[in-house]
């Protein structure tokens, strides 16, 4: 028996309650990359997302989020039905990603903070590149996080997992001065434009990719004022249609993690501001049960296929019912 006819077996036998009551599994990338980035470790190379679409278009239902959330009101999904989501809007989405669902007859939605549209690159890609570049030792006391000793590629990517998360919930606009002072210090150079401009945005229809909205700036909700975080909101919705032309009905919450990075009154935010789903990364499939502006997302963080396949296995199972 080969490797597929177990994983479909396994699947039936495993998600088989979940899948009778409508569960859907959303999936959430945010790059596919030329080649391994020994800095990003948890991101796939092209080859690695092609084994992965081709292992979910065997063994699920693929649909267009829009499409499975209307039918899972409806309780009218397929059984083992799946989407396909992107974050942030990275050019590698387009220039990688896109020709490989294409080429598969796969739907996707890319989540766009629509800020970065314009040119210009996100605070997170101005740290990883300054940590690639900075020197073997570097003082970042001034910054909270002290002294780092980068000897090799392992501490570099150790360093990361430090450096991130005491910038990640600073207000966007700190939050890039000081990624900007780390790359500075560290002697590198801001990175090339990494996201999607309106032009490339315009493109993503032409292979069947809808574009979601994912705030201006991709702020922690949570760690602004309630008018900034709607107005980060209604703007992506705004920016994004006058680029596409077409109704931007989808929204991701940045970091997305319910009651840490936002909270029930930006739901009813996301709910004024017209949008029909929206969802975060609570982990687990969703049901009719769950709310659609705070639908659960799964990371496929596993290089092998075959552990790719166990884990839509155990997602299909793990279902959830969760509030902000």
């Amino acid at each position: 028996m080969n490797s597929l006819t177990t994983l479909q077996g396994m699947l039936l036998r495993a998600g088989g309650s979940a899948l009778s009551r409508g569960a859907l599994l959303i999936l959430i990338y945010h790059r596919v990359l030329a080649q391994r980035d020994a800095l990003l470790p948890g991101e796939p190379t092209a080859a690695e997302f092609a084994a992965q679409m081709d292992l979910l278009k065997s063994l699920c239902h693929v649909l267009p989020l829009g499409d499975a959330v209307e039918r899972l009101r409806r309780g009218s999904l397929p059984p083992r039905a799946a989407c396909i989501s992107f974050d942030d809007g990275y050019a590698n989405n387009l220039e990688i990603a896109a020709p490989i669902l294409q080429a598969r007859g796969l739907p996707a939605v890319v989540f766009v903070a629509s800020g970065f549209a314009a040119g210009g690159c996100m605070w997170n890609d101005v740290v990883i590149e300054a940590l690639r570049v900075a020197p073997v030792d570097i003082d970042l006391g001034d910054f909270g996080i002290g002294p780092l000793h980068l000897g090799d590629t392992a501490s570099r990517a150790q360093a990361l997992q430090t450096v991130l998360p005491a910038l990640k919930y600073l207000p966007p606009a700190e939050r890039m001065e000081k990624a900007q002072a780390i790359a500075e210090r560290a002697g590198a150079r801001i990175p090339r434009q990494p996201m999607m401009t309106a032009a490339q945005l315009r493109q993503l229809g032409g292979f069947g990719i809808e574009v979601g909205a994912h705030t201006i700036t991709h702020p922690i909700l949570t760690a602004i004022d309630a008018r900034s975080a709607e107005e980060e909101i209604a703007g992506s919705k705004a920016a994004l249609e006058a680029i596409t032309g077409r109704a931007v009905t989808l929204f991701a919450y940045p970091n997305g993690r319910p009651g840490r990075d936002y909270d029930p009154t930006h739901v009813q935010m996301v709910r004024r501001c017209g949008f029909s789903a929206a969802v975060s990364t609570a982990w687990g499939a969703s049901t009719s049960s769950c709310d659609p502006l705070q639908l659960p997302r799964m990371l496929p963080w596993d290089r092998s296929a075959f552990r790719f396949g166990l884990r839509l296995v155990r997602s299909f199972g793990e279902r959830r019912i969760h509030q902000a």
